[in-house]
């Protein structure tokens, strides 16, 4: 190999999607990545935001995580991204396990804070119109 050439990295398919998918973490793996703050409010102070978060049920959603892996996030990232225009696959590959991302599942994942009926829209939904 000549002098300041370097091989593509082999595919990992444990890690990745697949190569195209590998390629794009090389891509963004210089991403950096800025920590959520934890702002505290008094009982007292606006309520009325702090009566909407409780009402959508969204106090797991507002209280940033203690810690997190910046290259599992990378990874995340990189196998969720669209490899064919037009086709969303609501899912990614992370250390050999698919994760899924589609409404129902980060609902869960937040406690199911919101559940409609049959045909019913969100109200979030509604006020956006």
């Amino acid at each position: 190999m000549a002098e300041g050439t370097s091989a593509a990295p082999e595919f990992d398919s444990h890690r990745f999607k697949s190569a195209e998918h590998q390629q794009r973490f090389e891509a963004i793996k210089g991403w950096s990545f800025h920590r959520e703050r934890l702002v505290q409010l008094r009982d007292n102070e606006y309520t009325d935001f702090q009566e909407e978060i409780a009402r959508w049920c969204w106090t797991s959603l507002v209280t940033p995580m203690a810690k997190f892996d910046p290259n599992i996030v990378l990874e995340f990232y990189s196998n969720a991204w669209p490899t064919e225009e037009g086709v969303r696959d609501m899912r990614s590959w992370v250390r050999g396990q698919w994760i899924p991302f589609d409404a129902d599942t980060l609902s869960q994942f937040l406690g199911d804070p919101l559940v409609l009926e049959e045909g019913q829209e969100c109200e979030f939904s509604q006020r956006r119109n």
